[in-house]
């Protein structure tokens, strides 16, 4: 072999694909008993006890249990110690495989190369000719390349928007994406071959679509939680200093609901958003923030102190939707019908309550 490897690797790697399993049987077992993700992932990074990023590699003591462990790994830092690529937790990589439905000649478009991993496990399963991947990170896109050679794996891998798509391969069977996305791009969907599925990252959800005509399809989410980078696109930051210069209102909900049961429907009713949080010296949780793309800024504190600035109310949205949803949803009773003009997610059927998706990803 040309990649560090030994019995232990093997080892590891067998029994991330039996744990996996858990007992069951999957398609994407072998995949995942072949496929050595530690060529993939040949340095992650983890935060100190001060929130720095430290850098593991092969060498470092927990590298290979961290490795082959059912987790998310963060794969690269930028220079302001925001995360900006990762290697994906296996079992939602495993759900969203099976959820692809992919037959044997069936032409793979997925969004978000990344480390390579997704694509080699797809390489492996249908063959590289099949599979066809874009990332707009070109450093990204060397990088997963090398690590396909190393194990014999050569799909298509461009460097490109993956909102774009790749229409020199097109049509495409089934579409896949690694990274979280605020709606269906256009463009995908054009590409798509009639019948095709999409299984793509929506909010702190998964959509499984199937295309029923150009520019439409219709589908629901997978029961699945689910946290993705988000595509990389411009945005406002969150305004804090003028959200803090804002008058108070009260609101009786209390924040801890946006971080908990709320999460996911937020999500959909607020694509793209942001959340944070302060804590008090004892660790108790006092104020939670939020922020959108276009710059709209909310922060809530425990005491019912709530302050909002920007083109949205952030706030009032999440009100509304305690208003709507007793407890958590299921993610599995929200639906979503794609139309070339129109995106829409509604909860237990068309006349429950909806949400349109922004016209642009």
């Amino acid at each position: 072999m040309t990649w560090p490897d030994n019995g232990a690797s093997a080892a590891a790697r067998h029994r991330m694909a039996a744990d996996l399993a858990g007992g069951g049987w999957s398609e994407w077992i072998d995949a995942f008993t072949a496929v050595p993700r530690h060529v993939f992932v040949p340095r992650f990074y983890r935060q100190d006890t001060a929130g720095a990023w430290q850098s593991v590699t092969w060498e470092e003591p927990g590298y290979l249990e961290a490795v082959y462990s059912d987790d998310a790994l963060t794969t690269q830092v930028d220079d302001h110690g925001v995360p900006t690529s990762s290697s994906s937790q296996p079992s939602v990589m495993l759900r969203m495989l099976e959820a692809l439905g992919a037959d044997g000649g069936d032409q793979v478009l997925e969004l978000g190369t990344g480390t390579g991993y997704n694509a080699a496990l797809l390489a492996h399963r249908h063959g590289a000719s099949h599979v066809t991947s874009v990332d707009i990170d070109t450093g990204l896109v060397e990088a997963a390349v090398r690590h396909l050679d190393t194990v014999g794996l050569q799909p298509t891998v461009v460097a490109g928007d993956g909102a774009q798509g790749c229409p020199s391969r097109a049509p495409y069977d089934r579409v896949i994406a690694t990274v979280a996305l605020r709606m269906i791009p256009q463009p995908l969907l054009r590409q798509a071959a009639p019948g095709a599925v999409i299984v793509v990252p929506l909010g702190y959800g998964l959509a499984r679509l199937t295309v029923t005509g150009p520019g439409h399809a219709v589908g629901s989410f997978l029961d699945t939680p689910a946290f993705f980078m988000a595509r990389r696109a411009d945005g406002e930051p969150p305004q804090f200093e003028e959200v803090a210069r804002q008058p108070t209102t009260i609101s009786r909900m209390p924040p801890a609901d946006l971080l908990g049961r709320l999460k996911f429907p937020a999500s959909v009713a607020l694509p793209g958003y942001h959340s944070c949080s302060w804590n008090s010296a004892e660790g108790e949780l006092e104020t939670v923030g939020l922020w959108t793309p276009d710059g709209s800024t909310a922060t809530a504190h425990v005491s019912g102190a709530v302050r909002q600035c920007g083109p949205q109310r952030l706030w009032d949205t999440v009100e509304s939707l305690a208003e709507v949803f007793d407890g958590e949803p299921a993610r599995e009773d929200f639906r979503l019908i794609v139309t070339p003009t129109r995106q829409v997610v509604s909860y237990k059927g068309p006349d429950g309550p909806n949400w349109e998706l922004p016209p642009s990803p």
